[in-house]
């Protein structure tokens, strides 16, 4: 019977190589939460709470191998409906896995045990979401939504948490996260919708949206223009509406893939609602925080996507013969699976690292938010870890989804190559893989968002600081100090980019933001492989196991830092080049528009 936790080698590895008694304690207040509702469910220390979260993903992972991956064509097939009078049905498979999720208690992840929830970290949910994606992607848009149950935990009032969070936990509502409008996609700040105060003081919804990922969920996070006269994101606040007869779904989108996944187009007709935290800080502070976990988010169903897609090849290599051999002995196809594993592994080191700093910061902004410290020194501490951790996660959390968003359509795209023209048909899963994948890098902020995003934080001293733990340590093994002597090499590279970049100007920032963010990623991941090729297993249950597999991450790292090398210093020349052709002679180059008569 497959569990996509107990048989991921890669997953586990990971398990056992991160601190988790560092996050079990800041995620427990130092093991303080010993009274009030769900106290008899608290850990007693680090060691009780590792064995929690083992406990939970192997639960994650056996409902994910057993229960929802079956589902998945059948899910793929038959979609949601939309009723008459604006509702929606979701199909039979899909309610089916939100059932048993919910009998497992899982759809409260990281919320308080007091509402009912498991209280654990980000990085352990980032493990859940991955598992849960490798079974079904569209799935994860319901499961991996947990997010805005966070949103209204973090800002909401004491009456709408306690209102709400229960009902989340226990499974009983879902939720969606309504930003996008028909004019407002990429850019927020033009949202339109109003909202508005009736004589009683009530709020009022009225307006449309559009694209929006499980817009018939009971529980609807909207962003809405409460201030008409402020124009841009300084006039926007965020409002909870439950679903009811003046929130209709007019539309759901016939999309390439997720098909499990209702996206949604609606109108609110008059809609009541309630204010979350303060007006004017929808935008600038609530959405900002949520898009992040957003981003973890896409990136973990990115990375499940590409897990999946590997498992499909590398099966059928190790199966198929041709010229008298498996095709996996073939060096085109044995060099393509070996950097396939490779990729989906960057970039899960990259994203359960931003999911591990997403921790800290959301925990520091915890205590700091409802219980400062009172020795001055401890809460200039906590200050200025939050705006390190604020920095750092600004530049990592849209890294990550960049990254693993493409590597998922990579991945996915050569898992078909390496099928041939079996791949190609639905008799195997990796056409629907790809299809799944490709709104990956489009949702919740585009590839080329993300870059400029990353890029401020390479070119602000983010990356440099950040880079420079890693520089700090010195490792026993001659090849990983070579191979970490070739990071160095690629760090100086990068700010000799960085340095040249901010002589010229935003926009040639944004013009070389891709090379100068693949660069720093390849770098930052680097790093990653070389520790864990270094990694001991903090609390790993095979030891012997867990050296092995560090040993094998030695040659993992050889074979990522040699090939991205030559790359960074090819990119860093460009970078440097000064050439603005593609903005100068962008109507020789493409061509002008041409209109369909």
């Amino acid at each position: 019977m497959p569990n996509f936790f107990e048989d991921n080698e890669d997953i586990q590895f990971l398990f056992n190589h991160f601190d988790l008694p560092e996050l079990a304690d800041i995620q427990e207040r130092g093991f303080t939460l010993t009274e009030g509702p769900g106290a008899e469910y608290a850990p007693r220390d680090a060691a009780d709470a590792i064995d929690n979260y083992r406990r939970v993903l192997s639960i994650v992972g056996d409902i994910a191998g057993n229960h929802v991956a079956p589902r998945a064509e059948q899910v793929d097939i038959d979609g949601n409906t939309l009723n008459e009078d604006g509702t929606v049905t979701l199909g039979r498979h899909v309610r089916a896995n939100l059932d048993i999720l919910a009998k497992a208690d899982l759809m409260g992840f990281t919320l308080p045990r007091k509402y009912g929830g498991l209280n654990c970290p980000s990085l352990v949910y980032a493990m859940a979401t991955e598992m849960i994606s490798q079974a079904d992607a569209s799935l994860m848009n319901l499961f991996g939504l947990q997010g805005i149950a966070e949103t209204i935990n973090a800002w909401a009032s004491d009456e709408l948490k306690n209102e709400y969070l229960p009902r989340f936990c226990e499974g009983s509502v879902t939720g969606a996260m309504v930003l996008t409008e028909p004019d407002a996609g990429s850019d927020l700040q033009a949202v339109s919708l109003k909202a508005w105060q009736n004589d009683d003081g009530e709020w009022r919804l009225t307006g449309v949206k559009r694209f929006i990922t499980n817009g018939c969920g009971e529980v609807l996070l909207t962003l809405a223009r409460s201030e008409p006269d402020v124009s841009d994101g300084r006039g926007l606040s965020l409002f909870l509406t439950e679903r009811c007869d003046r929130v209709k779904v007019r539309h759901l989108e016939s999309k390439l893939g997720i098909h499990g996944s209702p996206t949604c187009e609606l109108v609110y007709d008059d809609a009541p609602a309630e204010l979350v935290g303060e007006r004017q800080r929808g935008l600038i502070t609530y959405v900002m925080g949520l898009m992040n976990g957003a981003r973890i988010g896409i990136a973990t169903q990115s990375l499940g996507l590409g897990e999946a897609a590997f498992r499909v090849a590398r099966e059928y290599a190790h199966t198929r013969k041709q010229f008298g051999v498996a095709i996996e002995r073939l060096p085109a196809v044995a060099e393509m699976l070996s950097d396939m594993r490779i990729a989906i592994e960057a970039a899960r080191a990259l994203t359960y690292e931003a999911a591990r700093y997403a921790d800290f910061e959301n925990n520091n902004s915890h205590a700091l938010t409802h219980s400062p410290p009172a020795d001055k020194a401890e809460l200039k501490r906590c200050k200025n870890n939050a705006r390190t951790w604020k920095r750092l996660n600004g530049m990592l959390t849209p890294m990550c989804k960049y990254y693993a968003s493409e590597m998922s359509i990579r991945v996915t795209n050569d898992a078909i190559q390496v099928l041939g023209g079996s791949g190609y048909m639905k008799d195997y899963a990796v056409e629907r893989l790809l299809r799944d994948a490709r709104i990956t890098t489009i949702y919740e902020g585009t590839s080329q968002l993300q870059v400029v995003a990353a890029v401020r934080g390479v070119c602000s001293g983010a990356f440099e600081r950040f880079i420079g733990e890693f520089e700090e340590r010195e490792y026993t093994d001659k090849l990983l100090n070579d191979l970490k002597g070739k990071l160095d090499e690629g760090k100086e590279a990068i700010l000799k980019g960085v340095a040249f970049v901010k002589q010229q100007g935003g926009d040639y920032m944004d013009l070389y933001g891709r090379k100068l963010v693949d660069s720093a990623i390849a770098v930052i991941v680097g790093h990653l492989f070389l520790q864990q090729a270094a990694s001991k297993g903090l609390h790993a249950v095979d030891a012997d196991g867990h050296a092995r597999a560090a040993d094998r991450k030695k040659r993992v790292a050889r074979r990522f830092i040699e090939t991205n090398h030559p790359t960074i210093l090819r990119d860093i020349e460009l970078v440097c080049s000064g050439d603005t052709s593609v903005m100068a002679e962008f109507e020789t180059l493409a061509g002008p528009p041409i209109t369909a008569s």
